[in-house]
């Protein structure tokens, strides 16, 4: 197989997809409860993204679209944690005894496919370790169908589906939510902060009324276009920025002690 690369032609249509990516109407509804559904549960995401360094919302999105959000199954191949992995890759993981916890399992599978290995968490570098391991078939045989692993539920992916590894059906349909489209509803949400490109992941947003932050001034100076909400510009994510950031979402600033789910 073609070995793919991230040139700078990949980052510049991940970019524009990514820019140009509105969820398909009859979908909205149904990506506002799975982004709902993550935010509920990043305090797991966190956990198993801070072992490897691996950005939660990438923790997140591989969960929801290779299980279905499915917290009692190995996130490699959807296998019970009751078990070892019985399908491909079988035997995973290698190390510990059944019943496995979701967190061990979900690091192992991490690790399998490398995903702590990888270090542009930029949003281009994401995207393409995500369409990897979603497989390469779709760019490398049916370039005009961008990979839905990706893009389903938005504008950009119609039909054309991979039925198994190797076998293309030009009329059907993938049935999950791409991966990219619920990553632009989180960065839309402001939930997500990505790296620049080529950069390491930044940490997420977190309360601190001392050390002032890049990220917190671009976060303050959106949240002052919001009607009755007034912020002084100054980087420092204190009390009533967390407090504009829980009116916007319904979640204060992680580390804020009114958060009731504290890191």
């Amino acid at each position: 197989m073609s070995r793919i690369t991230l040139t700078p032609e990949l980052q510049h249509e991940y970019q524009r997809l990514f820019a140009t990516c509105p969820i398909r109407l009859e979908r909205v509804a149904e990506v506002e409860e799975r982004v709902d559904a993550i935010m509920a549960d990043r305090d797991r995401y966190w956990t198993v993204g801070r072992r490897l360094n691996v950005p939660w919302f990438v923790v997140a999105v591989l969960h929801e679209v290779d299980t279905g959000r499915d917290f009692t199954v190995h996130l490699h191949n959807g296998d019970p944690l009751t078990a070892r992995t019985r399908h491909l890759p079988d035997g995973r993981p290698a190390e510990g005894e059944p019943p496995f916890t979701w967190e061990d399992s979900t690091a192992d599978a991490l690790c399998l496919y490398h995903f702590d290995q990888w270090s542009d968490w930029s949003i281009t570098g994401a995207l393409f370790k995500l369409e990897g391991h979603g497989g390469w078939n779709y760019r490398l045989h049916h370039p005009e169908v961008p990979s839905p692993y990706l893009w389903n539920y938005s504008t950009h992916y119609q039909q054309g589906k991979y039925v198994t590894d190797d076998v293309w059906n030009e009329t059907a349909v993938a049935q999950r939510c791409g991966a990219a489209v619920l990553l632009r509803r989180l960065a839309e949400r402001d939930l997500v902060e990505f790296a620049a490109d080529g950069e390491s992941a930044p940490g997420p947003l977190r309360y601190a009324e001392t050390e002032s932050s890049p990220g917190v001034k671009i976060l303050q100076q959106f949240l002052n276009t919001l009607p009755g909400i007034y912020l002084k510009v100054d980087g420092l994510a204190g009390p009533r920025t967390s407090s504009a950031f829980h009116k916007l979402t319904g979640l204060y600033l992680l580390g804020d002690p009114r958060d009731p789910n504290p890191h």
